[in-house]
This record gives C-alpha cells, structure tokens and sequence, in this order.
C-alpha cells in the first residue's frame, strides 16, 4: 500500500528556519538547520534502503503559493501567497509504499523526532493512504 505521508509548517516557521525568529517560533541558527537536514538525510537514506522510499520533498516557503481558482462566471483567478487565512501548509512529504498502516506509522513516529530549537511549534505528522485504482474507491 502507498502511503502519503505529510509535514506541516506556516510562513512564520520558514522565516525562523532562515534566522528571523517571530511570536510563534525561535531563530534557527546553522547548527539547527545542519541537525535537521542531517536527520533527514539518513531517514531518507533509510527509506530507500528499504524499498520503502517512491518519493519525498521538502517544499518552498508558502509566500512562493499561487493559488488558481474561479470566479463566478467561471472565469479564472490567480492569487499569490501566502495566505493569511491559513494556519499551516504543506511543509514537506514522502510518497511510501509499506505493508502495512502500523509500518507508516513508525515512521511518522520517526519523523516527529526531528531536532528543532527549543521553543519551535510542532505539528502531527498526517498520513494518508493513496487510491490505487477504482477497488480503492469504496
């Protein structure tokens, strides 16, 4: 079964990730940001060693969003982010392909041992099955 799996941050956290601390999150120095690539990096790496690994991203800052909806008459609308109605957003994911859901979550569990400055806001870590095809659908 494929699983995605998800992270989650806000504007404020990649501010903080590039130095500039705020009200909801400390100043990430370069020793913070090298412990958290490094412990990626060698999940990463075991996830491919296992098979486990089809894909995984970190995504650019939510100022980076366009965000393409409709008006009315159906017409199109393009809005740059970020958003200030939005809370979190997707941060970074891996597309896994595990036996089983208590498999993923051992990883999600993994994941949410990333090291970050005392102080940072945490987020769960979401799972999501991924349809294969229409036996899924049901």
């Amino acid at each position: 079964m494929k699983y995605l799996v998800m992270v989650q941050g806000t504007q404020a956290d990649y501010e903080a990730q590039s130095g500039k601390a705020n009200a909801t999150s400390p100043a990430w120095g370069e020793k913070d940001l090298q412990a958290m690539f490094e412990f990626m990096g060698a999940l990463n790496n075991d996830l491919a060693e296992s098979g486990e690994l089809v894909d995984g991203q970190g995504l650019s800052e939510p100022a980076q969003t366009r965000l393409v909806d409709v008006d009315k008459e159906g017409r199109p609308v393009i809005t740059d982010g970020p958003y200030g109605e939005t809370k979190e957003v997707l941060a970074g994911y891996w597309v896994l392909e595990c036996e089983s859901l208590d498999r993923v979550t051992d990883i999600a569990n993994r994941i949410q041992q990333c090291p970050v400055p005392a102080g940072s806001p945490l987020y769960p870590v979401v799972i999501r099955p991924i349809m294969g095809g229409p036996e899924d659908a049901s």
